[in-house]
């Protein structure tokens, strides 16, 4: 014992000597900072604290602010005006007091003073349609900003307050402390848009039998976040960046047509009074039915009421709680199916909602795909909370609010339904439906970070439409799809991390590569039982409140064990690109002698007892012919020194349980690009069949730019290939096989 630490004391000093001898050699170099690619996310990710944990849980002394509403609303058909006055309880649940309240009034957005057009660049055209040159040049600019009439606090006095562009300050008389409450109501008005002309995610469609299908979101003073994150979420609407918004119980009251079908968020107070009692009855029928959809207003009965025009007036009444936001959708245009769908232990109820023009395609589609996304989205986070999902038909539109949501996809002129046609209305039917979850429920800032929402979204729309047609002809989710955006011109890329607003290519960026990432994650890093419970943590822990991306990278990481800052910071973060290649193989056969001018090579203390005693040679055999040199192929009798230690070390038994490799390959890969991912590598032999193997990142953790496996195999190896199903968005597979391959362009 005392005899080995000495040998171990000199080879350790000897190894101390010979670094200061060859470092005196060299001239000496700067130092630098930790620069790895798997160095930890310190320097990026906020501080942990009693509000929001280092596990990505809400923390001991987390809160968020209340806001509940009660309003009455009247849609005054003729003049496409909406009116009404709501009266809002603000709670202050944080423990410092508020000076004043931001309240976000979106719809100046499309106000005439509004800014937002001036924050285009604009170019001439130089074609445009009589329609286009006429609204573009020469025709008033619509007026759709809020009238407020007044503000009032619950003792009837006036409130001060001050607009600046889509944001309203409630200036209050005294501070309102911890836990105290502040009351008060708002009459307001505005002119809806045609948003088919104006554009917007609200406003009409204009038919061409004159009448109107309504869309209306955004469409009162809503109170905006106050947090522990950034204080008050007053960031500008400017069109791109979506909303942030508290929680609260809404009750809505909507006066509009006699002879309107409406549809909105929260449950119907008084369906017997604005439905005929055979409406009635078959919605009741709805609910106890699970397997198809029940049509509530026919065809028949739409049809005759576009030819209506009642005169008369009727009010809806809505009741949601727990949801962060309103919206409506109302027309005398309405066909309405509906059907249960089970879920825990409660049943949800499905609903569509569509004019004539939708038909055939909405009576067969809508709301079957509405039952699948409710019941594909619970599968990966938790059951449903709310009682309904509506899938309503506009005409270009694609927008979410609790329980009701639009969507586009009509037949043609003719009737005719492409397959692009349907399956683009399925699938946004599925995103819009399961934006329920994210971020209705998991309610993200969309005003700061659009892939909170949108890539997750998109991610779990992705699993719902392939277990709805595993054939469904995606567009996003599968890696291999974002590799056009992932190689195109940096200056038209930003990382994933970047605010709604500066994002060029918004759907790649918000929609596009968070879903690739995710998949990558669930299918090539983590796997998918670690990944879906992760997730599903991740859900529940923040369902009804406000996460951060640090509260998803934590949560991701803490409940799987797997240790992620490497891909957040790469992927999300940066704008690498994964690049991974076959640099170089060298094939090597086993040899009883040395090869000419052989040095034994320094090695590390590990391997100095393991390579004492009599060598075997490891002759580089790069360019031989294999095939025709028996002695590259090893047959352990003719290695002598090999035999004999075999034969004294093992006996007939256990030597026969022995590995027999007969061909040695020593493979260099390379990493051009600036991502580091998982090294998945395929091996194809000369008798057809493969051999897989999958290292993990780690493996680039201490040389990024190139690693060398070794593969000893039984037979000989006819190619192989990095990355083979395309699962880690590689953009450049000219380098993935060896022999190198011609890889064929798209068009040919």
């Amino acid at each position: 014992m005392k005899n080995f630490k000495f040998l171990a004391l000199m080879l350790s000093f000897s190894g101390v000597v010979m670094a200061q001898e060859q470092g005196q050699s060299k001239p000496k170099q700067e130092g630098h900072t930790d620069t790895s690619k798997f160095r930890q996310m310190y320097d990026l990710m906020a501080t942990p604290n009693m509000y929001r944990t280092a596990s990505g849980a809400p923390g001991p002394e987390y809160y968020q602010q209340r806001a509940d509403y009660k309003m009455d609303i009247e849609l005054d058909d003729k003049n496409a005006r909406l009116s009404g006055v709501e009266t809002i309880t603000y709670t202050n649940n944080a423990k410092e007091s508020l000076d004043y309240l931001w309240v976000q009034l979106d719809q100046n957005l499309f106000a005439k003073n509004s800014k937002t057009p001036l924050i285009r660049s604009e170019k001439i055209d130089p074609a445009l349609s009589a329609a286009a040159f006429s609204r573009t040049y020469m025709e008033e600019k619509f007026d759709g900003g809020f009238k407020i009439d007044y503000i009032k606090d619950i003792a009837g006095q006036p409130v001060s307050y001050t607009i600046n562009e889509t944001m309203m300050r409630i200036n209050l008389k005294t501070p309102l402390a911890k836990g105290e409450k502040f009351v008060f109501s708002i009459k307001w008005w505005y002119n809806i848009g045609n948003y088919m002309v104006d554009g917007g995610r609200s406003g009409y469609e204009q038919f061409k039998d004159g009448n109107r299908l309504y869309i209306l979101a955004q469409f009162f003073p809503r109170m905006a976040v106050y947090n522990d994150v950034e204080g008050w979420q007053n960031m500008q609407f400017w069109g791109q960046g979506e909303f942030a918004l508290p929680f609260g119980n809404y009750e809505v009251n909507i006066t509009v047509p006699a002879d309107h079908i409406m549809e909105a968020t929260g449950v119907l107070q008084n369906r017997a009074e604005v439905i005929s009692p055979a409406q009635y009855q078959r919605y009741l029928l709805a609910e106890k039915t699970f397997d198809k959809p029940v049509i509530i207003a026919t065809q028949a009965e739409a049809v005759e009421r576009e030819k209506s025009w009642s005169e008369k007036k009727k009010t809806w009444k809505f009741k949601a709680e727990n949801v962060r936001d309103f919206g409506i959708s109302t027309s005398r245009k309405f066909i309405w199916d509906a059907m249960a769908v089970k879920l825990g232990d409660k049943n949800v109820m499905a609903t569509s909602v569509y004019p004539k023009e939708g038909n055939p395609l909405w009576e067969q589609y809508s709301t079957k795909a509405v039952a699948h996304t409710l019941k594909s989205y619970s599968s990966h986070t938790f059951d449903y909370p709310y009682p309904k999902a509506v899938s309503v038909n506009a005409q270009d539109q694609g927008m979410e609010y609790p329980m009701i949501c639009w969507n586009f996809g009509r037949p043609d002129e003719n009737g005719v339904v492409s397959d692009r046609v349907k399956y683009g209305m399925l699938g946004v039917i599925i995103h819009e439906v399961g934006h329920n979850f994210f971020p209705m429920i998991v309610n993200s800032d969309e005003r700061q970070w659009t892939w909170m929402d949108e890539g997750l979204n998109t991610f779990l729309e992705y699993l719902a439409e392939i277990e709805f047609d595993p054939n469904f002809p995606v567009d996003r989710g599968p890696a291999k799809l974002i590799v056009p955006y992932m190689s195109g011109d940096q200056n038209w890329i930003e990382p994933i991390m970047s605010n709604s607003e500066v994002i060029k290519q918004f759907g790649n960026n918000a929609y596009g590569k968070p879903a690739a990432g995710l998949n990558i994650l669930r299918e090539t890093i983590m796997g998918r039982e670690l990944f879906d419970y992760s997730f599903k943590t991740y859900a529940n822990r923040w369902k009804f409140k406000h996460p951060t991306p640090e509260d998803f990278f934590r949560t991701m990481e803490d409940a799987s064990g797997v240790d992620l800052d490497w891909f957040w910071r790469g992927w999300f973060y940066t704008t690498d690109f994964t690049d991974i290649g076959i640099k170089e193989v060298k094939q090597f056969y086993v040899s009883n002698d040395a090869p000419a001018n052989f040095q034994a090579q320094q090695t590390s203390r590990r391997n100095r007892f393991r390579n004492s005693g009599p060598m075997v040679y490891m002759i580089d055999g790069t360019g031989t012919d294999v095939k025709s040199e028996n002695r590259k192929k090893l047959d352990v009798k003719e290695i002598k020194t090999l035999d004999e230690y075999l034969t004294a070390n093992f006996n007939e038994t256990e030597r026969a349980k022995l590995e027999s490799p007969k061909y040695f390959y020593q493979v260099t890969f390379d990493k051009p690009g600036g991502l580091v991912m998982p090294l998945i590598v395929e091996i194809t032999f000369e008798d057809g069949t493969t051999q897989n193997h999958k290292f993990p990142v780690q493996i680039w953790m201490k040389n990024d730019k190139e690693v060398s496996r070794t593969f000893a195999t039984q037979k000989q190896i006819k190619k192989i290939m990095v990355d083979p199903k395309e699962e880690t968005a590689d953009i450049d597979v000219t380098n993935n096989a060896w022999p190198k391959e011609e890889v064929k362009s798209k068009f040919e």
